[in-house]
């Protein structure tokens, strides 16, 4: 059997940032680990902040290969040339957006904690699913998605899946296993220094 590669990490920008500030930051991470993909991820409904700040992101990224895709906003994609988009409402809008932007366009989708959920999404269209939260939080119904959930669709499905949502070093450890990519985001951009808080996610990898 041959020996499980470590997981990628899949950044994630936190919700609301300074373009004056974060592209810097952003940066300093991606200079100092090697990262699979970026997902801006901010909350605001200001279409004029979300293109300027996938303007500065984009060129961070393209410059060093990482693909940027968006959350939610499937219209930004091709608009702003990003790679794709992350769904957050699980399998029910992936068919819909592959036609939207065809079949080159990366499209992921948020599955919280449901095997159904996953598996729609991927015979939907979708490249890659995640599950989460991994760890405990008090946000959300409460659900965690489980090491035995990464466990049955690494075995069973060949779709890419990811672990996010709560992520700490010991979820990193136990779910490394199992998981193809780390989403991580705010774990990271509420300590001082984000790159040297990725590497202790990463060292947990064993």
């Amino acid at each position: 059997m041959a020996e499980i590669e470590r997981p990628q990490i899949y950044l994630v920008t936190p919700p609301a940032f300074e373009l004056s500030e974060f592209p810097d930051r952003l940066a300093a991470v991606l200079d100092a680990h090697p990262v699979a993909c970026l997902r801006l991820a901010l909350a605001t409904a200001d279409a004029d902040a979300v293109s300027r700040a996938a303007d500065a992101l984009r060129e961070l990224a393209h410059a060093r290969d990482v693909p940027l895709v968006i959350e939610s906003h499937v219209a930004l994609v091709e608009r702003l040339g990003l790679d794709g988009v992350h769904l957050t409402d699980g399998a029910r809008s992936v068919r819909n957006t592959r036609k939207a932007l065809g079949t080159d366009a990366i499209i992921g989708a948020f599955c919280g904690a449901s095997r159904h959920d996953g598996m729609t999404a991927g015979e939907a269209g979708a490249d890659y699913v995640s599950f989460g939260p991994v760890g405990a939080t008090a946000l959300g119904d409460g659900t965690v998605a489980g090491r035995d959930l990464f466990e049955w669709w690494s075995q069973m499905i060949e779709l890419p899946v990811v672990a996010e949502g709560a992520v700490d070093e010991e979820a990193v450890s136990t779910i490394s296993p199992v998981t193809d990519f780390f989403a991580i985001g705010e774990e990271i951009w509420q300590e001082d220094d984000p790159a040297a808080a990725l590497g202790r996610m990463t060292a947990a990898m064993g």
